[in-house]
């Protein structure tokens, strides 16, 4: 069995959010798509001065992993309206937070880790009184959106993630929170 435990990120911990960031979502998608496309996102997106303004940034917090004494995984959350368009139903978010960054190294993927630090999310977000999870994952992503449909993310919207040159196209997911 292995031991987790997860904490808030620290400025001390850009270097490793960046690495570890890098390396997921290239294990993730450079299969599917292009090596310049790729190199483009990686290098506008990860390294540790852009994850130490992400860390620094108000209403931001990252949620570090560690199994076995080392980083398995990481969310970034943040207070923000979903995209314009999104299908909320008859309810208004009055405090909502976007999982902009849900982040597993492969070596954990089926060993219950995900599911950790997505309890962990919930909870941090109903902490700080949120009332609506929202994220948005790529529509060629099925194994992710079959993960938070099972944690209770519903499709709500569609909106452009733009890896490089491509313009691919999200779903936007929402679940409502307790607090909600």
């Amino acid at each position: 069995m292995s031991k987790s435990t997860i904490r808030r990120a620290v400025a001390e911990d850009a270097s490793l959010l960046a690495r570890l960031g890098a390396k997921t979502f290239r294990e993730t998608f450079a299969a599917s798509n292009t090596e310049e496309d790729m190199a483009l996102y990686l290098a506008g997106s990860f390294g540790p001065e852009i994850q130490a303004a992400e860390i620094a940034e108000p209403g931001t917090y990252f949620l570090i992993l560690e199994m076995d004494g080392e980083a398995a995984g990481y969310a970034r959350l943040s207070f923000g309206q979903p995209p314009p368009g999104t299908a909320l139903g008859t309810r208004r978010a009055e405090k909502p937070l976007e999982i902009i960054r849900f982040y597993i190294d492969g070596r954990w993927h089926g060993r219950g880790a995900a599911g950790q630090l997505m309890q962990r999310c919930f909870a941090e977000a109903e902490r700080d009184g949120g009332d609506l999870l929202w994220l948005a994952v790529w529509e060629e992503n099925p194994r992710a959106s079959a993960f938070y449909r099972k944690w209770g993310f519903v499709e709500a919207g569609r909106k452009i993630f733009q890896l490089g040159s491509d313009s691919q196209t999200d779903l936007v997911m929402i679940r409502w929170l307790d607090n909600g």
